[in-house]
């Protein structure tokens, strides 16, 4: 089986999927023969044909189309216009026990045993930062974080789907960044009752504050999204070193859920929660001139650089 990886490269006729065959890159439609499949969504809105297709092209490219290092080239956010954005939060045990701790008070039980389902909130497509760019820290925050994340890609719609069947919807994966603004978690003046505290905005919807890529590698690449190690450095001194089966809800779980709530379209993004290490425990956070680099086992490794 050829291996391969999809990336989205901005040309002069704006963003291009491209194919990435060991270290060098192939515009995919050139690759396949499909001029349909111009774009990362194009791709995966036929999933259940392009999966073949780009398996047999992984083979072949060099002699159907021109291709060009993978060195030096600029990459965008893989997916560079997700309908959706779906990050878990809350979803790593290691991660609960850490945050019980910063706050002091007791960590609360598995979620399972008390009758809770997965929980998310959403990112918007205009967080996107590029891998290998320079992420500009918003101006208003002292305190932005990061959190290292498993992303997976949809490629196939998913609405009611059950827990056994919900891989089934999965195109790929890649490496996200969860930047958070920590300072902007709650509204002040507003009292800790009431429903309208959190500010949402603020605190995870910033221009840059989700890092993707560098790449989208396929499903079948991923044995079990649950047996994944997880890293995320800060100028080369390790903050994070976790592992997916120290998720509290499954991927599976999440799609299953969510799929209740809305119709997942290919190309959605599901962040699947990112465990201990993250800087409000130790009260260090991003500054200008921060190298970030967040590794997911398998998949490959993120790096941006703060400003």
């Amino acid at each position: 089986m050829s291996r391969y990886k999809l990336v989205t490269y901005q040309s002069p006729q704006g963003p291009r999927a491209w194919l990435v065959v060991d270290d060098t890159v192939f515009d995919l439609a050139g690759a396949t023969g499909r001029a349909s499949y111009a774009t990362m969504l194009d791709v995966l809105r036929d999933w259940d044909a392009a999966r073949l297709v780009l398996q047999e092209a992984a083979g072949s490219a060099a002699k159907k189309t021109e291709g060009r290092p993978l060195a030096g080239t600029k990459l965008l956010p893989p997916v560079s216009a997700p309908g959706g954005i779906f990050c878990a939060g809350a979803n790593f045990t290691d991660h609960m026990m850490e945050m019980a701790k910063v706050q002091n008070i007791a960590p609360e039980p598995d979620p399972h045993d008390v009758g809770l389902k997965p929980w998310h909130f959403i990112k918007l497509a205009h967080c996107l930062a590029a891998p290998d760019s320079t992420v500009k820290l918003p101006p208003y925050s002292k305190m932005v974080d990061w959190e290292a994340e498993l992303a997976a890609v949809i490629g196939r719609p998913a609405r009611d789907v059950s827990i056994e069947k919900a891989l089934d919807h999965v195109a790929g994966y890649t490496v996200a960044n969860d930047l958070s603004a920590r300072d902007f978690t709650k509204r002040p003046h507003v009292s800790d009752t009431s429903p309208f505290k959190y500010d949402w905005l603020s605190q995870k919807c910033f221009t840059d504050a989700c890092p993707l890529g560098p790449w989208i590698v396929p499903a079948e690449t991923i044995a079990d999204p649950q047996k994944v190690g997880i890293k995320l450095w800060v100028n080369d001194v390790i903050k994070q070193d976790s592992h997916t089966s120290k998720m509290i809800f499954t991927l599976a779980e999440q799609i299953s859920h969510l799929s209740t709530r809305v119709t997942l379209q290919p190309g959605d993004l599901i962040l699947t929660g990112t465990p201990a290490g993250v800087g409000l425990a130790r009260k260090e956070f991003l500054k200008a001139g921060d190298v970030v680099k967040v590794w997911v086992e398998g998949v490959g490794t993120l790096t941006n650089t703060c400003a």
